[in-house]
């Protein structure tokens, strides 16, 4: 495992777990349970297979000094400062160049700050699986097996047997699917060919640069210039002149659409995305009465909602099904069934109340 690395990126904004989610604080930076926060999280998963100075984490240039505070042991230059958000398939380029000038030999295991996963010794376990594979030249994702026809996940297809090793099987891709309704969610349950795309990957930094010049070279083209100038003085100014000109694109979309190589190794992970305030709530330990309670709560007849407060006692008479979020200077009341509906209150927030966002 010597040639493994991680790269998490944790860019994102976290508008839908407002308000303990800020702009300058989003939630990856953040705890939703009193513990350590998701991106600390993220990187202790893998601890035990990739260590620190095998760790790297991507992000907005905005967020580097949130990183250094969480992080002191990761040495400066593995955090990866984006100018803005161009997209998965320009960061994770990036990244494999980086590697690559560090490690011919670098295989990289992508993941994300902001997921929860319960099984982690199944995830380094499959990990150590992917990585063997992906020594291979194969381009390696993680297809989380699916509990519920859900509508806000893409969905992966398998294909033809690849291989078993041990009890673990791998598969080719037939096919990558956007967000599907939730009659098609509901076929793909039942067949029991499709999984979750939590885009988590796993692949030799070469071999994903390669299938990025073969179906995205005018991006290539231009990382390739930022990847001249890492390690020199002209880095920054390379990195910020050609950057903003690289297109929007994701890494599934600019390239595991496109090549031959994709695999898929299906896994239950007890994996949540934790987009939003109700999927935060299905993840976390209830109470005899339904409750999800982080901070001080005094009930008398409510069900089925999640009290999120820590900086006074929040009280609640005959409520069900809510939403409750309260912090210094905000708070946020909303069916649980509306959780998604929060990204529309920030944007409202950010042209009104702009340091609130």
């Amino acid at each position: 495992m010597n040639h493994v690395y991680a790269l998490v990126l944790a860019g994102g904004s976290g508008t839908r777990l407002w308000p303990h989610s800020r702009s300058q604080r989003p939630k990856q930076f953040l705890s939703l349970n009193g513990g350590q926060t998701m991106l600390q999280e993220t990187v202790a998963r893998t601890a035990s297979l990739i260590p620190p100075e095998r760790v790297y984490v991507a992000t907005n240039a905005a967020y580097v000094p949130l990183v250094v505070e969480q992080f002191p042991d990761i040495p400066v230059d593995q955090i990866l400062a984006e100018p803005a958000g161009r997209g998965t398939a320009p960061c994770i380029g990036l990244a494999a160049l980086h590697l690559l000038r560090r490690d011919p030999a670098a295989v990289m295991v992508v993941l994300s700050a902001d997921h929860r996963i319960v099984h982690v010794d199944r995830l380094c376990q499959t990990l150590e699986v992917a990585t063997e594979v992906a020594a291979t030249g194969q381009l390696i994702t993680l297809g989380i097996m699916p509990t519920r026809p859900a509508t806000g996940y893409g969905y992966i297809q398998r294909g033809d047997s690849m291989m078993a090793i041990g009890e673990q099987n791998v598969f080719t891709v037939q096919s990558f699917t956007e967000k599907p309704d939730v009659d098609r969610a509901r076929s793909y349950l039942a067949s029991g060919d499709y999984y979750w795309n939590a885009g988590m990957f796993i692949w030799r930094a070469d071999a994903l640069l390669n299938e990025l010049a073969a179906h995205r070279p005018l991006l290539s083209h231009r990382l390739k210039l930022i990847g001249e100038a890492i390690g020199s003085d002209a880095y920054d100014a390379t990195l910020a002149s050609i950057w903003g000109e690289l297109e929007n694109v994701a890494i599934d979309v600019a390239v595991m659409e496109h090549t031959t190589k994709a695999a898929v190794i299906p896994v239950d992970l007890g994996w949540s995305d934790v987009g939003d305030w109700a999927a935060l709530a299905e993840i976390l330990p209830a109470d005899a009465n339904g409750n999800v309670v982080i901070g001080a709560h005094v009930n008398f007849d409510t069900h089925n909602t999640l009290i999120f407060g820590k900086h006074r006692i929040v009280a609640t008479i005959g409520l069900e099904d809510l939403l409750i979020i309260d912090t210094e200077d905000a708070l946020l009341i909303c069916p649980r069934h509306r959780a998604q509906d929060v990204k529309h209150i920030v944007n409202q927030i950010k042209k009104e109340h702009h340091d609130l966002a």
